[in-house]
C-alpha cells in the first residue's frame, strides 16, 4: 500500500495515478508492493533527519529509509519539497517532472539500485528516465 503523507503543506490531485504508477515500477523491477510512505517535507525537516541518521549536515531532496524483506518492498521515502522547487528551477524542468523524478527515484532505491559511482548514477538515470516515460497522466 502506497501512502502519502505531508509534513509540509502541499498537496496534489492525482494520488492513485501516481500510486498506479509507482506499483507497476516496482512489478516492472521484479518486486512486491509492502508498505511505502511517501512523506512530503521542508529542508529543514529533512536537514534534521539527514543530520541526525546519515551524520550528513547538507540539504537532499530525499532520504529512503529501507524496510524491505527480500522481494517485498517496503520503506519511508521523505522528499524536500523546497529541494525539488529548487533543482526544478536549476534543471528548467517543470516542478511536477523533478517530483517524479525523485519519487521513482526512491523507489529504484528500494529495488536495490544505488547511485554512489557514474556507472551506478547512469543506470540509475536511465531507470529514471524510462519510468518517466511510462507516466500515463
Amino acid at each position: 500500500m502506497i501512502e502519502f503523507n505531508f509534513q509540509k503543506k502541499f498537496t496534489f490531485n492525482y494520488q492513485d495515478l501516481l500510486s498506479d504508477w509507482i506499483s507497476r515500477a516496482i512489478v516492472s523491477e521484479k518486486h512486491k508492493e509492502g508498505d511505502l510512505n511517501y512523506i512530503f517535507c521542508s529542508d529543514d525537516y529533512l536537514l534534521e533527519l539527514n543530520i541526525k541518521h546519515l551524520k550528513h549536515n547538507t540539504l537532499t531532496d530525499i532520504i529512503t529509509f529501507d524496510y524491505s524483506l527480500s522481494k517485498l518492498i517496503n520503506g519511508d521515502i521523505f522528499i524536500s519539497i523546497d529541494r525539488v522547487r529548487e533543482n526544478a528551477t536549476i534543471y528548467n524542468i517543470s516542478f511536477e517532472e523533478e517530483l517524479h523524478r525523485v519519487m521513482i527515484h526512491g523507489i529504484l532505491h528500494l529495488c536495490g539500485y544505488t547511485d554512489r559511482e557514474k556507472e551506478e548514477k547512469d543506470i540509475m538515470r536511465n531507470k529514471e528516465d524510462y519510468y518517466l516515460s511510462l507516466r500515463t497522466f
